[in-house]
């Protein structure tokens, strides 16, 4: 959209001419030349065909998925400019900050080449009253989040708003997909489609791992029949980014994520450049970071802090001082991952392993922001895995490597939201609205038993809650069309439409103080500082000190929906963790770890420190090989131990320790109690292992055989806490309870005791209850992860290699590490953590 969006480069004069005159000397005022893939999307978009463009960051995505927009707008007759107006292009960003920045960025173009078009963003912070003037008096283009498209479609009128869209422009389309928020979406496209089906649709995006895939999920599907795909432009890559990887001068941890010891080499880095985004994985990463940072600040260098739990006003303040180029670094989470153009960013460090390559590459974009020149990163591992990972990954971005997550399909629970909503807009034909659902890529395959299903619950809750009049939402009227059993369930609707569940959240409120010691009072009337997890909050006694948006803050009391905290110069703040937030270790990733692994001649590239851990582990016991699972077992401390090593990611290492430990319970081990990270887990019992597993007492094939995820999973389910998590996100955005009515909203432990009586009540009477099967799907696709785990027990078959061992293996102690640590509210502090770890590493490194 700007200069920083790499607009120099090779002169490209096929399909120029489709260029009005004004736009051709634009470019040219600025020394631009308009590159070949914008001109192929504008001569798609000026013809109505949908495509989907790939091009790396810097590539001008943005410009060349409005080109044809501004286009068709700025050559519309000059009298019929805004008289009559009506929508002309929807675009759906991922993110609220993306979305200010893309309204910013475009708004520069059309006032320099005086075009009479209207831009406006409507995201959750749009003040209530300038949506209901959208409504009434729409702008050219207005710039939106998948959410916001759900409440639009929902009115009543949405089809006088919405009858003249030409365009939808989806941007960071490979984001939007892998998620819920993308299953929303897609019905949102379906229910366009109908309205308004000369609409085309422009999707865009720098990492894609199947683009066919995500073709298809951007055009209407034909029912029963052959999928449809929308056009392909590809953008010419540019240079090779320069990733390198910290080689600390100091100690690398066994184990832990903070990264606090590299905080010093971070600085450094930071005083040398211009601009400097910080990744990490986590907020309490996040909030972590930025304070070691400020201890270290001796030159006051300007440092910021991003992430989603901050007030909104912070957050913007931080984007504005971005695009101003005031400050020096941002310590940022994934809020800041996607999209945005700031062209000052000169050097990109990820604290932390990237967990996938294509989340990398996506961060890497936000630095330099110019196709014709390289982007800079630094990768700063947290222990001596991550080591491997960030090589894994460098190696990927090398190869040009992606590994974005496959759309998601068919999820019960959003349907249920969408088809409350479309009864929101008025009275619906069950037939017609199936018809319509099947036509979104995400529900081609949606059987007509499901939906009716859906419609169903959406109307009576289904059979075992039908004799409750809270939960009849629908109504058939005599011509056999289904419409709202009362108008205020519209208003619930519009409350609590979307898919993000977050973790109960309080707002964190600066007290007054009034008095000093035991005269001391305090009061509400301070700003907001953001919302920290409730259930972090409610482990708190007054005077507990604790890590939030940057400062150190005592807590006071909590009051109605709020703590009430004041400033202290404490300095051993508890660190809050926040719910979520942590990516799982991808499988291609994992998959080139092994293969590492495998290969001692690649362990030259790795660190001295690294390459004597691998050496003394093959030394010890055995380096795993890439197609096999090594399996080992050992005493320590009056206990005996197995650590197995899958690589698979912390989410079926821990699904595999629950199953794995009801096995050896059955079979007499007697096991206490396990532990997983992203690459290992560790069973520990009271009977010696070794000797079982040499005695045939304990057969670690039959251990890890594929017929543990049938009946070992359904027992184990059925006892856990975590199906009724799970059933409890499935409800709220179903709609079954709500989190917010009108003039107040439900406490985190309303919504838990109202959803856990209504899962008992389901599981009893209605097993098959349509969210009992939405809450299944989520665990195991998610939570579980057990389609990984699956492939996993698949691969090791045969191939699980036994060493018995006097001592501890260096490879077993990170996940060693874990047990017995105390919940700490945060990343673990690594001073103490080396110093509770020195005797477990010197018995793993001796050699003797």
């Amino acid at each position: 959209m700007t200069a920083s969006e790499g607009q120099t480069g090779v002169t490209v004069r096929a399909g120029a001419d489709l260029l009005p005159r004004r736009f051709a000397d634009w470019f040219a005022g600025r020394g631009w030349q308009p590159r070949r893939h914008q001109l192929e999307l504008l001569e798609h978009g000026l013809a109505g065909r949908s495509a989907l463009l790939i091009a790396p960051t810097g590539g001008g995505k943005t410009l060349a998925g409005f080109l044809a927009s501004l286009v068709e707008l700025g050559e519309r007759a000059a009298g019929a400019a805004r008289a009559g107006s009506r929508l002309h292009t929807l675009y759906i960003s991922p993110l609220k900050a993306l979305a200010v920045d893309i309204a910013r960025n475009l708004e520069a173009p059309v006032a320099e080449m005086g075009l009479d078009i209207r831009i406006e963003t409507r995201t959750g912070d749009t003040p209530q009253g300038k949506r209901r003037r959208q409504r009434l008096d729409p702008p050219d283009i207005l710039i939106a989040t998948p959410e916001q498209l759900a409440l639009m479609i929902a009115y009543p009128d949405a089809e006088r708003f919405f009858s003249g869209l030409r365009c939808v422009v989806l941007d960071e389309l490979h984001a939007l997909v892998a998620s819920k928020r993308g299953a929303l979406l897609s019905l949102g496209l379906a229910r366009l489609a109908r309205i308004a089906p000369q609409a085309r649709r422009t999707g865009l995006s720098a990492t894609v791992a199947d683009p066919d895939a995500l073709r298809a999920w951007l055009v209407p599907q034909p029912v029963d029949a052959p999928a449809h795909h929308a056009a392909l432009v590809e953008g010419d890559p540019g240079p090779p980014p320069d990733i390198s990887i910290l080689e600390s001068v100091e100690r690398v941890p066994w184990s832990g994520h903070s990264a606090r010891y590299a905080i010093g080499e971070i600085y450094e880095a930071i005083r040398a450049r211009r601009m400097v985004l910080v990744f990490v994985n986590t907020r309490s990463q996040a909030e972590l970071v930025f304070q070691e940072l400020w201890h270290v600040n001796e030159d006051t260098l300007p440092i910021a802090l991003h992430h989603g739990s901050l007030d909104v006003s912070q957050r913007r303040r931080v984007e504005q001082a971005m695009s101003e180029g005031t400050l020096r670094a941002v310590v940022c989470t994934s809020t800041l991952d996607l999209g945005i153009d700031w062209g000052d960013v000169d050097l990109v460090v990820n604290v932390g392993a990237p967990k996938g390559a294509s989340r990398l590459m996506q961060r890497i974009g936000r630095a330099n922001h110019r196709l014709n020149e390289p982007s800079h990163a630094l990768l700063v591992p947290s222990n001596r895995f991550e080591v491997l990972e960030c090589q894994a990954a460098e190696d990927a971005a090398a190869d040009g490597e992606q590994d974005t997550e496959p759309p998601v399909a068919a999820k019960l629970d959003v349907l249920a939201q969408h088809v409350l909503g479309v009864a929101c807009a008025g009275p619906f034909d069950a037939d017609a609205l199936y018809r319509e659902i099947r036509s979104a890529a995400a529900y081609m395959t949606l059987a007509r038993a499901d939906f009716d299903a859906v419609v169903d619950f959406v109307a009576t809750g289904g059979y075992a809650l039908r004799s409750y009049e809270r939960f009849a939402r629908l109504r058939r009227t005599p011509d056999g069309l289904w419409r709202l059993a009362h108008p205020r369930i519209a208003q619930q609707y519009r409350l609590n439409v979307g898919t993000i569940v977050e973790a109960d959240m309080l707002k964190v409120r600066l007290a007054r103080q009034r008095g000093r010691g035991a005269r001391r009072m305090v009061g509400p009337g301070g700003r907001v500082l953001g919302e920290i997890e409730e259930y972090f909050i409610e482990q708190l006694a007054p005077g507990d000190t604790f890590l939030f948006a940057g400062h150190v803050l005592r807590f006071e009391r909590l009051e109605e929906s709020e703590a009430l905290v004041t400033r202290t110069s404490a300095q051993e703040p508890r660190i809050p963790a926040y719910m979520g937030g942590k990516f799982p270790l991808s499988t291609y990733l994992a998959a080139r770890v092994r293969a590492m692994l495998d290969d001692p001649e690649r362990w030259r590239s790795l660190p001295p420190q690294v390459r004597d851990w691998l050496s003394i582990q093959r030394f010890k016991s055995r380096v795993p090989r890439r197609t096999e699972m090594l399996v080992e077992t050992f005493p320590r401390a009056k206990r005996h131990y197995l650590v197995c090593y899958p690589f698979e990611g912390r989410l079926a290492h821990q699904t595999l320790g629950m199953l794995l430990t009801r096995r050896m319970e059955r079979l007499g081990a007697r096991p206490l109690g396990f532990v997983a990270n992203e690459y290992a887990l560790a069973v520990w019992a009271t009977r010696d292992l070794s000797l079982m597993v040499e005695s045939g007492l304990l057969s670690l094939a039959a251990l890890f055989e594929e017929d543990m995820l049938g009946d070992d999973l359904g027992a184990w389910l059925a006892e856990s806490s975590l199906m009724k998590r799970t059933f409890r996100s499935c409800a709220v955005i179903a709609g079954l309870i709500e989190r917010r009515f009108p003039g107040k909203e439900k406490s985190g432990r309303q919504v838990t005791f109202s959803s856990d009586l209504i899962y008992d009540v389901l599981r009893q009477h209605e097993p098959d209850h349509v969210l009992l099967r939405a809450a299944w799907d989520d665990a195991a696709a998610g939570l579980l992860d057990i389609r990984r785990l699956s492939d996993m027990l698949a691969r090791i078959r045969g191939h699980i290699v036994h060493r018995r061992l006097e001592t501890v293996s260096p490879l077993a102690v990170p996940v060693m590490l874990e047990i017995g640590r105390e919940p700490v509210y945060g990343e673990a502090d690594e001073a103490l953590l080396q110093e509770a770890a020195d005797e477990l590493v010197a018995e793993a490194m001796r050699l003797v």
